[in-house]
């Protein structure tokens, strides 16, 4: 395929872009953003496409890659825009190293109900909140990973119910 003939295809998809764009990001802003990013990329890596392979999916693909690229960036970040006239963008901080007085009390009424839990509830549990997932703390425990989902959601109730007076 010619460059000329997969830019005509190309900017013949742009509508259904558009409509798949402002599916994704709910903001037409955004999707005009979106829309150009594609496009870009596209011309950009005109190279990779091979020729019977569908232009239309590819497309799709590429935009809903930078959307998701684009998504985790921000959630990285963590940045807000200000709603002033000069629209400042704000690092949200990360950690303050204080805590208050209400977080700390939480934290240890948590962890005091994690302790009262009956052991094969509470080690399961804690390998869960330490970062283990199903399969590890299943071999580690030698249990199906059934019973480890289970536990780990019995555990999360039964901490529930005794710290009712935390909910929201």
């Amino acid at each position: 395929m010619t460059a000329m003939e997969f830019n005509y295809q190309l900017t013949g998809l742009s509508g259904k872009l558009k409509n798949y764009a402002y599916s994704l990001t709910l903001n037409v802003e955004d999707s005009h953003d979106l829309l150009q990013e594609t496009f870009f990329k596209a011309l950009k890596y005109r190279d990779k496409f091979i020729e019977p392979m569908n232009l239309k999916s590819w497309a799709y693909t590429i935009m809903k890659n930078t959307f998701i690229n684009n998504y985790r960036r921000a959630v990285k970040s963590r940045t807000i825009i200000d709603s002033t006239k000069e629209l400042y963008y704000i690092n949200i901080p990360q950690n303050s190293g204080f805590s208050s007085p209400d977080s700390s009390y939480s934290a240890n009424e948590l962890r005091n109900g994690i302790e009262k839990l009956k052991k094969e509830f509470k080690v399961p549990f804690k390998m869960h909140i330490e970062g283990y997932k199903y399969k590890e703390i299943a071999e580690e425990l030698n249990l199906p990973i059934g019973s480890v989902k289970s536990r780990i959601f019995f555990a999360r109730e039964k901490l529930m119910s005794s710290l009712k007076e935390y909910k929201p």
